[in-house]
């Protein structure tokens, strides 16, 4: 279903307004619980916000990539739980699949992303073997099957997934990059087991935990490409999976800003409001100016996609510069708020809610040391010189 651009505007306003409407409300309540209630869910689907990121073919939107992180911007500006969660059905949930998956999964699964009838989550950080290659968790083949054995962590949306990306190592003895494989796993196979984990200090509700799997068969037409492509596929999504969590940075980082602004207008100090003073109003330069290198260099990166040019780099970069700029950010709008940001209710919006959710942003899909050096690879590479996109 193509939107046209007014439709397409549109849409991004009503996201907007659900943003920071209904979910900021029901946000209150899972703060306490940590769990999402069954309505966010309902205006989660009845908003299209598990299917306009889908191809056409399989009941999307069939929008461009950054018409995608532009609607990942919108809610971004909510909850940073349930913007995890739509960050995810966004990208990870279906893209693995459509990427990696053979032709007899796509067909079986591949339409029942758009309304949450399948959700997948994505596991690989394992508490002793971290991310890479040196992960623990063993599949061994045994006839049309393989075994499983082993234990993820800090695995997100567990309480709300049918399936699970699963990468691991079905050549343990094996030193090179092809020890590892993935599979597309059902949560209900016999051996899969979720191991509870406590509260994050942000971003509640986001359903994680830990998964600890003991002699657990999978049959090998769930497997993903071909053995030996685990860290592959692992590596490819989640370059994709940065930009999205920059943009994610950006529009918490906008709607910062512009409570920020709306403060210094109210704040009188001294016979005069806040916004008069130039200290205040370097400030607020240096906020709005990281956001808007952040939004063109996520545009950048999206243009790159949707040509079929390499992204690696320019991922990593967008997560890189999205974590300084909503650390510049938030850090300046708690300092201008002054004593009544620290606090849950706000007259302005959730200044203390989102400054707790966007420290998670420091840590998913890799801390700036890892963007760093993804960075450097493709610098390296191509001799320092960066090419952009014909606009």
């Amino acid at each position: 279903m193509k939107l046209t651009e007014k439709e397409f505007q549109d849409y991004l306003l009503q996201i907007r307004a659900l943003a920071e409407g209904p979910f900021d409300e029901m946000q209150k309540e899972i703060e306490v619980t940590n769990t999402f209630p069954k309505e966010f869910y309902d205006l989660a689907i009845k908003n299209d916000l598990y299917r306009f990121a889908l191809p056409e073919k399989y009941g999307g939107f069939g929008l461009s990539e950054r018409q995608i992180l532009m609607v990942q911007e919108e809610f971004s500006r909510g909850p940073g739980g349930m913007r995890m969660h739509l960050h995810h059905a966004a990208d990870l949930d279906w893209r693995i699949l459509d990427d990696f998956g053979s032709e007899e999964l796509k067909a079986q699964y591949m339409d029942k992303f758009q309304d949450k009838t399948l959700y997948a989550n994505f596991a690989l950080t394992e508490e002793t073997g971290g991310t890479g290659a040196d992960i623990h968790t063993t599949a061994i083949k045994d006839g049309d099957y393989y075994v499983i054995n082993g234990e993820k962590t800090l695995i997100s949306h567990t309480d709300c997934s049918d399936f699970t990306y699963l990468i691991v190592s079905t050549d343990p003895n094996s030193d090179k990059d092809s020890r590892l494989s993935a599979f597309f796993v059902d949560v209900n196979t016999p051996g899969y087991e979720i191991v509870p984990m406590p509260h994050m200090m942000g971003c509640r509700g986001a359903g994680h935990a830990g998964l600890k799997f003991t002699n657990m068969r999978v049959h090998k037409k769930y497997l993903l490409g071909q053995e030996g492509m685990g860290l592959e596929i692992a590596m490819h999504s989640l370059a994709v999976s940065r930009a999205h969590i920059a943009v994610s940075n950006l529009g918490m980082a906008q709607r910062m800003l512009e409570m920020t602004i709306k403060r210094t207008h109210d704040r009188i100090t001294f016979g005069k409001p806040l916004c008069k003073r130039q200290a205040i109003q370097q400030t607020i330069a240096d906020m709005g100016t990281q956001i808007h290198a952040l939004r063109l260099m996520i545009w950048d990166f999206a243009k790159d996609y949707d040509d079929g040019k390499p992204i690696d780099m320019k991922a990593a970069m967008c997560k890189l510069h999205s974590i300084d700029t909503v650390r510049v950010v938030s850090d300046a709008m708690l300092e201008i708020f002054g004593g009544i940001g620290y606090f849950e209710d706000c007259a302005y919006g959730p200044v203390e809610r989102l400054y707790r959710d966007c420290r998670a942003m420091w840590l998913e899909e890799g801390p700036r040391t890892v963007q760093r050096l993804t960075a450097f690879r493709g610098l390296d590479k191509i001799g320092g010189h960066i090419e952009y996109g014909q606009y």
